[in-house]
């Protein structure tokens, strides 16, 4: 595990147990969005597999991502950014032992947290949807313990968050979700845990509770709309979870410019650029962290190539 990554997992860490002010939490839906989000001051982000891994695949978050597919978005978008990345762990992707493998995949990818959910793992379905069901509370913290004790042996920084679905399950209560956000924290010992369906301030006030010292977050869930930052600091909760908000700012924008594209062509482009001239959006593809763009490039090609192949610079 290099340093970089090490370092993100520690950034983390300290974010989630920040008491000062509110981290919202947003979908980078690509490593060039994500590049845009971090230079306007963006801290942390969400892989999910539905709002990004989904994105990439076109597949509906009902358990059809492989572990391997997820890692590999989430890697390609933590090495292209400076600020922690949290994973979409699903279920876990298996039993223990795949847990275990997901954890390690993770780190190696350099992905600084992740999200694993109490569903079953067949019949897994998308947050907020109907039919959606959870696993008995020994199994789900044999999984959570699972993850927390690889970390623990490859780097004690990486963030485990538990997100609880017993509120809205067919099977189980919101009773059962203060069980389970409880034992989750005290038992299996993740770093965080989420509550997915509040319906009620009321409801976040008592999973809260319920949490202990863990990091507490929670869904937009059945309330209909988003809490806001100050209403998460009235209540003493400083991680908010907005990771949607990103994607339908992209989708919007794109299908309101095509519209108009559809009706005025290249005009609309033109009116377009003179509108947005001064915005000063980066160009998310010149060059992330690891420094290796078009000027690498060049530096490397004067120490390796010869004058004759070295023309085409003169020629350009």
């Amino acid at each position: 595990m290099d340093k970089i990554s090490q370092a993100k997992t520690a950034r983390l860490q300290q974010l989630i147990k920040r008491k000062d002010k509110v981290l919202p939490v947003f979908h980078p839906p690509s490593a060039a969005l994500g590049r845009i989000m971090e230079k306007a001051g963006v801290e942390c982000g969400f892989v999910g597999t539905s709002g990004v891994v989904g994105t990439y695949t076109g597949l509906s978050d009902v358990g059809t991502a492989t572990m391997t597919e997820c890692v590999q978005v989430a890697g390609w978008i933590a090495q292209s950014v400076s600020f922690p990345i949290i994973i979409d762990g699903d279920t876990g992707h298996g039993g223990i032992m795949a847990v275990r493998r997901l954890i390690r995949e993770c780190i190696n990818a350099g992905v600084a947290g992740i999200r694993i959910d109490d569903q079953p793992i067949e019949g897994k379905r998308k947050t907020g949807t109907a039919g959606v069901e959870v696993v008995p509370i020994e199994q789900a913290i044999a999984r959570y313990r699972a993850a927390v004790d690889m970390k623990n042996e490859l780097d004690p920084n990486f963030v485990i968050m538990a997100q609880c679905y017993a509120g809205n399950a067919a099977n189980s209560s919101f009773e059962d979700t203060l069980v389970r956000l409880k034992a989750y924290a005290e038992d299996a010992g993740v770093d965080w845990v989420q509550l997915e369906y509040p319906r009620s301030i009321e409801e976040i006030k008592r999973a809260k509770a319920a949490a202990g010292k863990a990091a507490f977050s929670f869904m937009k869930g059945g309330l209909g709309r988003h809490v806001s930052l100050k209403e998460h600091m009235d209540l003493g909760i400083n991680i908010a979870w907005y990771p949607r908000i990103m994607h339908q700012v992209s989708w919007n924008s794109m299908w309101r410019f095509l519209l108009d594209f559809n009706a005025r062509e290249m005009q609309a482009y033109e009116d377009f650029l003179k509108e947005h001239q001064k915005d000063g959006c980066p160009d998310p593809l010149e060059v992330g962290p690891e420094g290796e763009g078009l000027d690498k490039q060049r530096e490397l090609e004067e120490r390796y190539f010869s004058a004759d192949m070295l023309n085409k610079y003169r020629k350009a």
